[in-house]
């Protein structure tokens, strides 16, 4: 079982960067691909990034490529989401996820298996 901790949430400025963490526990877990997903008010929960297990590939909503970064370290069995060039609709409940069905990477909520608790982005104009 892992279980994910994110962290790095706030209150930014339209134009400003935040950088989440997710920091996971349990066996194993650089064998999973990772992703973040988002959840507004009042919307459904959305891919924002994911990455395979090995770091090799990433993939990205389109509302946020060049925008945001997905990478990991297996060794601090952490995963981030550096996100620039923030704006209001950016924000949102960010949430961190594992996958173990996942060759590479994936942008499917149901293939994510374990998810952590979310950390509020809030983005003013």
């Amino acid at each position: 079982q892992v279980q994910l901790v994110e962290s790095g949430g706030g209150l930014v400025q339209a134009g400003g960067s935040l950088r989440l963490s997710c920091a996971a526990s349990g066996p194993s877990f650089s064998r999973y691909a990772m992703g973040w997903f988002r959840q507004a008010p009042g919307k459904e929960r959305e891919f924002v990034a994911a990455i395979s297990w090995s770091g090799d590939s990433t993939d990205y909503a389109d509302s946020v490529k060049g925008r945001f970064t997905i990478s990991r370290d297996n060794a601090k069995i952490t995963v981030y989401l550096q996100m620039n060039s923030l704006k209001p609709e950016d924000t949102a409940v960010y949430y961190c996820a594992a996958s173990r069905v996942a060759s590479k990477t994936t942008i499917y909520l149901w293939a994510y298996e374990f998810w952590g608790q979310g950390t509020q982005v809030t983005v003013s104009s």
